[in-house]
């Protein structure tokens, strides 16, 4: 039987591997406290930089990677004059270097792509015919009835023959229905952007086409034009309409299909109104809106 002695001198190794082992699991819980302390800083630094690097603080740009006016990408920059988009479409925001999937074998060549097909923006409406050779004389009217009241565009074949085929060909197929006007510009470019169905400013059909501009392509009050991502042959089914003289601000790579011959007034009241954000701004959802109930021709 362990003596008295025995017993104190075993209880007291006991009690120091018990204090060993509190010992070792509060350094433990401090090494973890100070790596999490690390991290969290960490964290905070990252955070701060990416503040700063993007604008929020006025210390990056806030103009986003959109082109003025455009198709699909994203959201459009606050700039005077169009710059490379996105996005999606100013605006597609996805890149046009990608294989075609369809593609109509006339002069105008719609063509459809992977990234477009797939794309949660775009409304999948087949393609336009193509035939040789393309109506290129005349002009057809299209009837927009609006939330702001009705308005009559008159589209000249002879101005953009491509463009004003896929037009009418997008409006018998009720893309532009229900569609709203994401985009007003006050400042450097004067036009209201309309026709995109998923109302993003990064929509369109699935399918694109070329520009049909030349060195005398006018910008003037009324005139219709096709948007584009700044890009060859990204021409969709976004147009903007002007209703102050813009000839300083565009460049000539807007495909001009006619012009309002009834209810400019109408854009006019919106972009009055101005962007969201104030006028300031420039650039931006207008602050009164603009939806194209239906859109209609006999052409």
């Amino acid at each position: 039987m362990p003596s008295n002695r025995q017993r104190r001198e075993a209880a007291e190794r006991h009690l120091r591997r018990q204090l060993q082992r509190r010992q070792e699991a509060a350094a433990k819980r401090r090494r973890r406290a100070a790596i999490g302390g690390s991290v969290a800083a960490v964290v905070v630094v990252v955070v701060v930089v990416l503040l700063l690097t993007t604008g929020v603080f006025g210390g990056g740009s806030s103009k986003k990677a959109v082109a003025v006016p455009s198709k699909p990408t994203a959201t459009a920059t606050a700039s005077a004059k169009p710059t490379a988009t996105p996005s999606p479409f100013a605006t597609r925001t996805f890149a046009k270097a990608t294989r075609a999937v369809r593609k109509t074998s006339g002069p105008c060549g719609y063509a459809e792509t992977t990234q477009s097909l797939k794309s949660p923006y775009t409304k999948d409406v087949g393609l336009p015919p193509d035939p040789r050779p393309t109506p290129d004389s005349g002009t057809v009217a299209v009837s927009l009835s609006t939330s702001d009241g009705p308005m009559t565009l008159s589209l000249d074949r002879a101005k953009a023959p491509c463009a004003v085929q896929s037009f009418l060909y997008l409006v018998k197929k009720g893309l532009y229905d229900g569609s709203t006007c994401p985009r007003v510009t006050t400042t450097g470019i004067y036009v209201l952007q309309c026709g995109d169905p998923s109302n993003s400013q990064q929509g369109g059909p699935t399918y694109d086409f070329k520009q049909e501009t030349t060195k005398t392509t006018d910008y003037s009050p009324g005139v219709v034009a096709m948007a584009n991502t700044g890009q060859p042959n990204s021409t969709g089914s976004q147009f903007f309409i002007i209703y102050k003289n813009s000839n300083t601000g565009l460049q000539k790579s807007y495909s001009v299909v006619g012009t309002v011959s009834k209810g400019l007034a109408a854009v006019t009241k919106v972009a009055k109104a101005g962007a969201a954000g104030g006028q300031s701004a420039g650039d931006g959802k207008p602050v009164l809106g603009m939806t194209i109930t239906t859109a209609t021709t006999a052409g």
